[in-house]
């Protein structure tokens, strides 16, 4: 029989299963509780430790940003160019120069005329006067601040230069060298630098008015101008408007790539937002300018506001008015689409959108922005930053490898003051490319210019096209020079006043000299004809064959090679054989220059130069050239040479210059080699020395002679760069003797004869010879 459970048992019991089943569902519960409980911890556990990444993440990187930006900042920002200059004009008074050629200057220099100067870089002008204000400028000498000037002129040149506003008056005044352009940097962006207390204030206005309104407020990125930007380009349907501050795109231009990506515009913003508290708004606003691109020159991208105003307007930054400082701002948002070469419409409207914000903003009236609205564009006439002068550049790059060596370290901005002159080097390249052409085909050309007395290079061309730098026909083009080596001959004999005088009979009849396997040289004339006798200054002025050599074996050739090289021509490369005597002797148009040199200012050689100093971006002069001179040949002998030269202008060979150019009493010579593969002409006035050479490069003939070839190029180069007279001072111990021409053509010295030659009298025996009843020098020197 069963057993029956008592009733405390069974409450037992039931309570026993209550418990039981609390604890299951509690259990249940807490099965189904403890998984989200957890997920929960472990999210926010992961979220933290991600966040403390992340942070980790952005330090590491933003110290290692911060290190970049440091690096590049607080260094040297850019690689700079080496900015070459061209010759200081130094002006004096009593100084020979005139009036129009002061004006001329100041056009190249693009100084601008104006009623009354202001500012820098303004000028007025009278009949004999010109008020102008220099701009300030840093010399080799050191920094020289702007100069309000007046310079009084009369008939001989510069008569005085008063300080305006100042009172007195000064002893010299230096102008300001012209920027020629730039040797190569590193890399191919190109920039001028320029520091934030010489920016123009209204280009600073007008940028931050028209690119970041907000930029000395916000931290390096604007939440306002993006959303402000974002706002515009929905309502426009396309973008029209960025949202990036003047610091992100610092950032962009100077650390990242142009790729369009959110990781590249993230790490714009945390640069921006680094180089906001680490430097100052000025100086990232500094670095902003210097860096923009603006647009290209050549294969040179233009960076900066500084090489941008040379860019557009070959003006210095600080001369440009109010609409030319717009249309730059105008230009930085796309200096492609806003090119105003291509798109000027274009452009205007831009540059005039710029200055109706600097209006809306207070920046200007409403008269000066109607003035600003109504001018045009007035960029020059094709993108360039200056004229190319290559083979100039060449030799410059020559003598700097030479003087400065490993001082000379690209990309550090230097500063090279070189010896060009902007008015001749212009004059020459508008003569070549306006006569050389119409001479012949297939022509080519060089041209070297120097200083009669200094020696320092103002203008180097050396090919057919000035601006393109192939093969330099001035440095590199060994040619015969024909009869261009006949003053060196005539000044071997009248260095010697005991045998020779430019009064002196010649023979100019038929001649044969044999050579030393047995041949025969019959030199001839040019126009194959004999005059019989004939005085040594006519046979160089006529540039006569046969009295020339025979002049010249009465002399000796070793004789004649030595004041070769006295005067400047390289030793090796003068054969010492009587066919030298006619110009078998190859030298370059910059070797043949340097010998004419020597001639032109008494016999002083003056070594060639187109590198006057170097200066680093400090100021400190890493080279300098100073002018020196030393006598070569004697002065009274090459004074004579020259003497006849100008009679060669006057009636001989260069006559065609006589009647346009009698006034300046210039002297010359031509040069013509066999079947006229080669013309030559070298022209002296009292400034400078120029040598010119025409001809081809296969050496065919040319058709021209050295009178219809470079004669006539070089009077070309004179009808656009005037020629200074040129006087010669009479050296000591010449004196003025008496002929009359008798009709074999000789000279006979006659005291009452009409005809006048100067005369080394070098013992002072012919002060008295017309008193000598005995005649004993007469007949000793003339006879």
């Amino acid at each position: 029989m069963a057993e029956r459970k008592s009733p405390a048992k069974k409450r037992t019991s039931a309570k026993t299963k209550t418990t039981t089943r609390k604890r299951r569902a509690t259990k249940k519960r807490t099965v189904k509780t403890k998984p989200s409980r957890r997920w929960g911890r472990w999210l926010f556990g992961f979220t933290v430790k991600l966040s403390l990444l992340a942070i980790a993440v952005l330090v590491v990187v933003g110290i290692y940003l911060d290190g970049v930006i440091r690096d590049r900042f607080e260094g040297q920002l850019w690689h700079l160019p080496s900015v070459v200059y061209g010759r200081v004009l130094t002006l004096q008074p009593g100084q020979s120069i005139s009036h129009a050629a002061v004006l001329k200057e100041l056009e190249v220099l693009r100084y601008q005329k104006v009623a009354t100067p202001r500012r820098p870089g303004e000028y007025s002008a009278s009949s004999t006067r010109i008020e102008m204000i220099r701009r300030p400028f840093e010399f080799v000498e050191g920094f020289d601040p702007e100069r309000h000037i007046m310079l009084t002129f009369n008939d001989s040149g510069l008569q005085k230069i008063e300080r305006v506003g100042q009172g007195g008056q000064l002893g010299f005044i230096n102008i300001e060298p012209k920027m020629l352009g730039m040797l190569e940097s590193r890399s191919e962006e190109q920039r001028l630098f320029v520091p934030r207390e010489q920016l123009p204030e209204v280009l600073i206005d007008a940028l931050l008015v028209t690119e970041d309104r907000d930029f000395y407020h916000h931290d390096g990125v604007s939440p306002l101008a993006i959303v402000r930007a974002m706002l515009v380009n929905v309502q426009a349907g396309r973008t029209v408007q960025g949202g990036s501050t003047l610091t992100q795109q610092l950032a962009k231009n100077m650390f990242l790539s142009r790729e369009r990506t959110l990781w590249r515009k993230l790490r714009e913003a945390y640069i921006a937002i680094i180089l906001d508290y680490r430097y100052s708004k000025d100086s990232i606003l500094e670095a902003y300018m210097n860096e923009v691109y603006l647009g290209q020159s050549g294969a040179d991208a233009i960076h900066g506001f500084g090489l941008g105003a040379r860019l557009y307007f070959d003006r210095p930054l600080e001369e440009l008015r109010v609409d030319q400082l717009a249309m730059l701002v105008a230009v930085v948002k796309g200096p492609s689409y806003y090119n105003p070469w291509r798109n000027p419409e274009r452009v205007t409207q831009r540059r005039d959108l710029v200055l109706k914000l600097l209006l809306e903003n207070g920046n200007l009236t409403a008269g000066e922005y109607e003035q600003a609205v109504s001018r045009g564009l007035d960029v020059q006439s094709q993108a360039r930053i200056a004229s190319r002068q290559p083979a100039y550049f060449q030799q410059l790059r020559r003598e700097i490898n030479t003087h400065v060596g490993d001082n000379f370290e690209p990309g550090i901005g230097l500063r090279v003051f070189s010896t060009l002159d902007p008015l001749s080097q212009q004059s020459a390249e508008q003569a070549v490319r306006q006569m050389v052409p119409n001479l012949g085909k297939n022509l080519e050309t060089a041209m070297v210019v120097a200083d009669r007395r200094s020696g320092e290079i103002r203008a180097m061309i050396g090919g057919v096209n000035p601006g393109y730098a192939g093969f330099n026909r001035a440095l590199d083009a060994r040619r015969p020079i024909g009869s261009l080596v006949k003053p060196a001959v005539y000044l071997s004999a009248l260095a010697d006043p005991s045998r020779y005088h430019l009064g002196t009979t010649l023979d100019d009849k038929p001649i044969q000299l044999k050579g030393s396997q047995g041949s025969v040289w019959q030199p001839r004339n040019y126009d194959r004809k004999f005059s019989g006798e004939v005085p040594l200054y006519q046979a160089l002025a006529r540039s006569l064959n046969v009295p020339t050599v025979n002049l010249g074996m009465a002399v000796g050739l070793e004789q004649v090679k030595q004041t070769m090289t006295e005067l400047g021509a390289p030793a090796a490369e003068i054969p010492t054989v009587p066919a030298m005597l006619l110009g078998s002797v190859s030298l370059t148009p910059y070797e043949t220059t340097q010998m004419f040199q020597t001639i032109g200012s008494g016999g002083q050689r003056a070594p060639l130069t187109a590198l006057r100093a170097v200066s680093d971006i400090e100021g400190n002069v890493l080279y300098q050239f100073w002018p020196r001179a030393s006598q070569q040949v004697p002065e009274q002998a090459a004074w004579l040479t020259t003497f006849a030269m100008k009679h060669a202008v006057v009636s001989g060979t260069g006559r065609r210059l006589h009647s346009q150019y009698a006034w300046a009493a210039l002297a010359g010579k031509t040069g013509t080699t066999d079947n006229n593969r080669d013309s030559w002409f070298v022209g002296i006035d009292g400034r400078e020395v120029a040598t010119v050479w025409i001809g081809k490069d296969d050496n065919s003939d040319t058709g021209l002679t050295g009178s219809s070839g470079a004669l006539r190029l070089y009077q070309s180069y004179l009808e656009r760069r005037v020629p200074e007279r040129l006087q010669l001072s009479w050296p000591a111990q010449l004196s003025t003797a008496k002929y009359t021409k008798q009709q074999s053509g000789r000279l006979k010295l006659d005291c009452r004869g009409k005809m006048e030659l100067p005369v080394w009298d070098k013992d002072g025996e012919l002060k008295d010879a017309c008193n000598d009843p005995l005649g004993g020098f007469i007949q000793r020197l003339f006879n």
